[in-house]
Formats: C-alpha cells, structure tokens, sequence
C-alpha cells in the first residue's frame, strides 16, 4: 500500500501542470540580510510571495516598502513601487521612498504643539516646519521585524519602540506595523500603537507608484480619482490654513477620473505654492469607516490601483521634488516620476482644534488599517 501511495505521488509531481506545482510552492515569506547601516545595524529584507507569484519586498529599515511586482493586463509582472537597491543609498534618501514615517506623517507648523497646557518643540526639518517625524523620523530607525504565514497569507510584522522625548515628542510610544500581500495581490498595512503618556501620533506609509513600471517616465497620464469633495488648503510652507475648502471649480477636483497632469500647471495658488499636487484630501466617509480613498489608472499596462483606508484623509502627492535620483536597477526617477496617496489624519492637527483629533492618551490605542488594492483593466 505504501508503494502505491508514493508511486501516486510520484506521478501526481511530475504530470501535474507545471502552474499547479509553482502557485503551490510560491505563496509564502522569505528572509535575507539587506546590509548593515553605516553604524553597524543589521537590515533585513522579507519578500512576500503569493500563489500567482506577484511579490512584495520589506526591508526593516524604516519599515519600507521596497518594491510590489504585480502583472499588467497581459499577465506580466512590474515592479512598481519606486526604491533602491541597497541599504546606502536608502540611508542617503531624502525623499521618503518607502518608509513609515512618524511619529507625525506630515507637517507640524513651526515644530510647535500644545497639549495638556503645556508646549512641546519638534525639529524642524522642512521650511521652518516639523515634517515626517524631525529629523531622525521612523524612516531612519530599524526596527523588529518577523514574517509569518496566516491563513495562507505572507506578513511581515515590524516593531519600534520609540522613546520618550525621540525627535521631541512626549512619552513612550510601542508601534506595530504588519504587512500582508493577499491572493488577490491587495498589500494590507494594519498599524498598531500604544503610550505611556499623552502624545500625538499620525502615521502613514509613503511609498512612491508608478503604474507603469518604477523608473518607465512620468505619472502625468495616470487617471486619477480621489473619493473626496473637500481638500485643506495651505500657506506658501504647506502648513493648513485651518479652512476646508470644495474641491469644485479648481485644479483639485477628482472627483471623477482626470490625468495627473491635465491641470497640474494651471495658476491656481494652491498648486503655485505646492510645485504641483501635495494636498491633503477629506474623505467622503466618516472617521473611522473603511471606504474609498483613491482609484488610479495607466492605460498602457492597464495596472489599476485602488486604495481603501480607515483614515479621514488622503495626501496626494506627485512627486514634484523627485530630482532623478538612481534607484533600482540603474532607473532614475525624475520629477513626477511617482506618486504617493498616503492615508493619513490630517496635516497640523494638533494645532487646528476642528481638525479630527491625533491625540494618542495611555490606556488607549492607535489603529488604523489601509489597503493597497492592485488589479487590471482594459483601457
């Protein structure tokens, strides 16, 4: 009897259609060394695998996304997302290509907030403004990491421990950051945290896209739509003016599909101030609901992008200081070579009281959940 069922076996491996034998084989993490840091840290990199073979790469530092190969409309895979190709030139990187960034994704006018009565001074890292978490944000940290199979799904968990006073922040912050690359190529990022004193948090991956293929020229023909009627105009440093205003009648209207580039140069001082889009974008949902951020479109690999979120706002950006920097594979991404849609709370909060709240207290916990959705069309 044993024979037979390893002769069964047997036949079953070699006859079985070769696909059948590699989507078995395929869903699953790995691990490898990405380097050292200059000061002697050891990065890793998780890659994600999931049964068509469409793949996501982590490297722990900065929690980043260094790249997410997904097919296009005739069944081939691209990479996507912009990165490089070693750990130096990621330690070099100044425009945020991957990472997590906090404690406060976004901008902190003059690096100031009051909370509790009393003030609190950041460092100022973008025209006189507090950005991405100062100087040494979570971008530049390593953190924890550990792959793990769920229900058949790849993950990568990463942790930090950010400590009291980091960057100018109060209190001890845990922060748990998990990756998933579902069967349906969907990249769910589940972030967790918790404090031991009161604090602001506002965290947000900014990975850069382009549908096309990283480093295949610029984004400006990308269908974008944004699942918002409302956006936070800024001063000249991108700081909130505290108004809300209607995206109808001006450049920032995508509340149905428009190319990037169709108004992106039109004398709107919104857009003057900016070099282009780098908006927040009030959510057509309340707080807290998952729904709708983003749907984006490149006709040419008929790549789809959707993005869906718990959070009550959306920056997009595109990419507009990008200043043809080599990252992988010799590609140069000049400017607006890419695009971010991070989901976020939005800029300055901590100093506009209307604005939905970013107040992290002990006992409590930060959640938040957004999902980078992948897919093809035909144009």
């Amino acid at each position: 009897m044993r024979f037979f069922v390893s002769v069964c076996l047997f036949l079953i491996l070699c006859f079985a259609p070769a696909w059948a034998v590699t989507a078995a084989a395929q869903s699953h993490v790995d691990k490898q060394s990405f380097g050292k840091t200059a000061d002697g840290k050891s990065v890793d990199i998780y890659t994600l695998t999931n049964k068509s073979g469409a793949k996501v790469k982590i490297i722990t530092y900065g929690a980043r996304v260094v790249s997410i190969e997904v097919p296009d409309a005739n069944g081939t895979l691209g990479d996507v997302a912009l990165g490089y190709d070693d750990i130096a030139a990621y330690e070099k990187d100044q425009s945020y290509l991957g990472p997590i960034v906090g404690r406060y994704g976004n901008r902190i006018a003059k690096g100031k907030f009051t909370l509790d009565g009393k003030t609190y001074t950041l460092a100022t890292n973008n025209n006189g403004n507090h950005l991405h978490g100062g100087l040494k944000g979570f971008d530049k940290v390593v953190w924890t990491g550990k792959g793990s199979m769920v229900a058949g799904v790849p993950r990568v968990t990463l942790t930090y421990l950010s400590k009291d006073k980091e960057e100018g922040y109060p209190g001890n912050l845990w922060v748990t950051v998990t990756y998933s690359w579902t069967d349906r190529n969907e990249l769910k990022i589940q972030y967790s945290a918790t404090a031991d004193k009161a604090t602001v948090l506002n965290l947000t991956n900014h990975a850069y896209f382009n549908l096309a293929g990283a480093g295949a020229g610029d984004i400006l023909n990308h269908q974008m739509r944004i699942n918002a009627l409302r956006f936070t105009p800024t001063d000249d440093t991108s700081i909130p003016t505290g108004e809300v205003r209607s995206v109808k009648g001006t450049p920032l209207d995508f509340t149905t599909a428009t190319p990037i580039g169709a108004r992106i140069e039109d004398k709107y001082e919104q857009l003057i101030s900016g070099s282009g889009y780098d908006h927040n974008f009030v959510l057509n949902k309340p707080a807290g609901t998952f729904g709708l951020a983003a749907e984006v479109f490149e006709a040419g690999s008929g790549r789809v992008l959707r993005v869906l979120t718990t959070e009550p706002g959306v920056q997009f950006y595109s990419g507009n200081f990008l200043s043809g920097a080599t990252g992988k594979r010799g590609q140069t991404y000049p400017r607006r070579s890419g695009f971010c849609l991070e989901t976020q709370h939005y800029p300055d909060s901590p100093n506009e009281p209307k604005f939905p709240t970013t107040v992290l207290r002990p006992g409590g916990r930060y959640t938040q959940t957004t999902i980078y959705q992948f897919s093809t069309r035909k144009a």
